[in-house]
C-alpha cells in the first residue's frame, strides 16, 4: 500500500534540518519570498541543501518572482523540485527545467478539473487554504469535503496541519502526500523537534490504520 509522503516547509536551520530529516521527513521546503517569516537567501539555502542525504528532495518556494530571481537561486542552490505558490502560469513553472509543484489556495468556488488540465505538467498540485491577505503559511486549514475523490489520491495536502489533526487530514482526505510548515513549529521559522517527531508518527500511524482498513475490507 502507498506510502504517505511529507514535506516539512520553511526550514531557516541546519539543526531544525536535521530534526527534521531525522524524523523522516521525505522533503524539506525552502521559501524564497521575502515577505515570509521563514524565508531564506540563496548563500544559506545552499548550505542548508549541502546537508541533506541522499534521497531527501530539496524544493524551492517561490511567489510570483521575477523570472531572473528564480535563475539566479538556481544558479546558486541545487534544488531538486521547484513550488510556485502564486498566480504563476504553466509556461512560467516549466520554463526553469525543474520539476514543479503548483499551489492552488482553495475555496468554494475553485475549480479544480480546471486547474488540474491547465497545469498538466506539472508534478503534483499542492492545495492550501485560501487567505486574500497572504500566499501561504495561514496555519487555517481549509473545507476538506472541496476535495473531490477522484484528485485526493493525488494531492499534496498543506493548510493548517499539525500533530494533533494529521491522522483525520489522511482519514479523512486519503491524499499523495502531506506538506506541513507551522504545525511543527515552536516560533515562525523555528522547527520543533518533539512536533516533528509527533506528526510523523501520527503519519506513520495514519498509514498503519489505513493498511489495517484495507487488509479487513478484503477478507
Amino acid at each position: 500500500m502507498h506510502r504517505t509522503r511529507v514535506k516539512i516547509c520553511g526550514l531557516t536551520r541546519e539543526s531544525d534540518l536535521a530534526a527534521a530529516v531525522a524524523a523522516g521527513a521525505d522533503a524539506i521546503g525552502f521559501v524564497f519570498y521575502a515577505r515570509s517569516p521563514r524565508a531564506v537567501v540563496a548563500e544559506q539555502a545552499r548550505m542548508l541543501v549541502a546537508a541533506l542525504p541522499t534521497f531527501v528532495t530539496s524544493v524551492g518556494l517561490f511567489v510570483d518572482a521575477e523570472p531572473d530571481l528564480v535563475r539566479s537561486v538556481l544558479a546558486r542552490v541545487p534544488l531538486a523540485m521547484l513550488q510556485f505558490h502564486g498566480d504563476e502560469p504553466p509556461a512560467y513553472c516549466s520554463a526553469f527545467h525543474r520539476p514543479w509543484i503548483k499551489a492552488v489556495r482553495m475555496g468554494s468556488e475553485t475549480d479544480l478539473r480546471a486547474l488540474v488540465r491547465r497545469y498538466r505538467d506539472a508534478r503534483g498540485l499542492l492545495l492550501d487554504t485560501y487567505d486574500p491577505a497572504v500566499s501561504g503559511g495561514t496555519g487555517r486549514r481549509f473545507d476538506w469535503d472541496l476535495i473531490p475523490d477522484w484528485l485526493a489520491p493525488r494531492i499534496i495536502l498543506a493548510g493548517g496541519l499539525n500533530p494533533d489533526n494529521v491522522a483525520e487530514a489522511m482519514r479523512c482526505v486519503g491524499p499523495y502526500a502531506l506538506d506541513v510548515s507551522g504545525g511543527v513549529e515552536s516560533a515562525k521559522g523555528i522547527k520543533d523537534r518533539a512536533k516533528m517527531e509527533a506528526f510523523m508518527q501520527g503519519v506513520r500511524d495514519g498509514d498503519d490504520d489505513r493498511s489495517h482498513h484495507k487488509l479487513h475490507s478484503n477478507i
